[in-house]
Parts: structure tokens; sequence; C-alpha cells
């Protein structure tokens, strides 16, 4: 493999060479959920010649900017590969605040450029057991969308519209309706080995909990997967619903937060990548 490492812009060519990467990181990602995220984001690739040996990316959602899909080829680091890839990669958004959810062998870099700690994402994954279905829920509407945006935002502090365009696109949204008012919802469609659920938005856990078995109750595989955080209290329930705690990740920040409302609560993570 030459020594010289060049950079340049993530596009969709490099899907191929970043899925490697990821799939060798233990990420059971597809293709398709690559060119999910790049769709909505810009990134930055390492190569070594035509080889892809690293790669970060920029999701940016207003105030908020994601940083995901940061991986070094196993052969490759040790040499501050890394480190480079994500200074680049920051200077692409100029956000109020960045977020990312890291490893542990991801942590003492990403504190060194200023990200701190500010919880745990826990990943649940497997074959549901039987799930009963919920009342109050439905299938969302286009009439919905806007509805779903603002709550969205509310919960998060960021601007989704393009993530959320794409998930109701590719997959399937929920909500729960209340005196002719959305009060939550959630999202179901492929990825990695099977399907994931989340977003989650919702105004407390009985309402998180109703809209998870709907779509638990819908999903087309056997394998579902849920990222939430350690404090929704929803990890006993997810796992009393057949799903195995396989770890997570760490939530971290760097900049100003982002205002977010009090009125919802995010209790499940489109994926760690994207919140």
């Amino acid at each position: 493999m030459p020594d010289t490492v060049t950079f340049d812009t993530f596009t969709q060519d490099h899907l191929d060479g970043a899925l490697r990467l990821s799939l060798a990181a233990g990420w059971p990602h597809r293709r398709e959920d690559g060119a999910l995220v790049l769709g909505i984001s810009r990134g930055i690739v390492a190569l070594a010649g035509d080889k892809v040996v690293g790669t970060a990316i920029a999701t940016p959602f207003g105030l908020v900017a994601m940083a995901n899909t940061i991986v070094v080829d196993e052969t490759m680091r040790g040499r501050g590969l890394g480190r480079r890839l994500m200074e680049q990669m920051l200077a692409l958004v100029s956000p109020q605040e960045w977020r990312l959810v890291a490893t542990m062998d991801g942590l003492p870099l990403y504190e060194k450029l200023g990200f701190r700690e500010v919880g745990e994402i826990v990943q649940l994954q497997g074959k549901l057991a039987a799930v009963e279905a919920p009342t109050g829920v439905d299938w969302a509407t286009p009439a919905d969308f806007q509805a779903i945006v603002a709550m969205d935002q509310q919960s998060t502090g960021a601007e989704r519209t393009s993530l959320l365009s794409r998930l109701a696109q590719n997959g399937k949204l929920a909500v729960i309706r209340e005196a002719g008012a959305v009060t939550g919802y959630a999202a179901l469609r492929a990825f990695g080995r099977g399907e994931v659920v989340g977003p989650v938005v919702a105004q407390n856990q009985e309402d998180a909990k109703r809209l998870l078995s709907f779509m638990f109750c819908a999903r087309n595989t056997d394998f579902v997967r849920v990222d939430t955080s350690a404090t929704s209290g929803l990890v006993p329930w997810l796992e009393a619903a057949g799903l195995t705690n396989v770890g997570g990740g760490i939530a971290m920040q760097r900049g100003e937060p982002a205002a977010q409302s009090t009125t919802f609560q995010t209790y499940a993570l489109a994926t760690q990548a994207l919140g």
C-alpha cells in the first residue's frame, strides 16, 4: 500500500470503499445506509492510491451538526490519520454545536478536539418477543410531516427536515394523535442486519412505548434494532421485549448546545451516526 495519503471529497464513488471500512470495524451497515447519510452530508475520504483508508462525515442540521462515519483502515492507524480526517471534516461546516457518538477507542481523540461526554447511548437488538398492538397510534400522512419536523426540532434542537424526508421516502412514519394534534412520532426502516426503529419522539415514556410497540408489530423482519439513551428509562422494557443490550457508545458535544424544548423528548435515535 502506498505510504502517501491524499484527501478528497467523499462522493458516491467512495461508498464501496467506505463500506469495506465499516464492515471491518464491526459496523453491519449496508451500502444503502451509507448512501442515505452521505446524501444529506458532506465528507472527507483518505486515499492510499485509489483505496479508501479513512472517512469522516459532517451532517448539518441547522444549528447542530453530527460528526459520523469516522473510521480508519486498521493498517493505517497510529499515524495521526484520524485526527487529520477530523480536522478537515470539522472545517466543512460551522454549526453552533457539534455532536457525535464515540467508541472507547475514539474517545481520546475527540476529547483532544474539544468534545466532552454528555451521556451514554445503549444499542439493543435482536429478535422480538410477541408484542401487543397499542391503541392510539396510526401511520402518518403527508399532512403530518410539518408537525413531525416541528416536534423533532423541539426535542433535538436540530433542524432535520433533510433526514425526515428521507425516512418518509425510504421507510414508514407513525404518529400519535390527540384532540386532532400530533403528539409523538416514530420511524421504521431497513437498516443493517434488519430494521431499525428510530427516531422516536414523544411527550412521555408511555407514549414512546406505544410508538415502539406499533412499529414492532409492523416490522418486516425478525431482526430489530433500537438505539436509546441510558437515561430514557426504556432499556429494561426493551430487554423484556426480547432485545439484547449489545453495548453502545458515548454521546459527546462540542460548542454551545442548541436550545431544546422540554415538551418533547427523543426516546430512540435514527442511528448513532445521525442522532
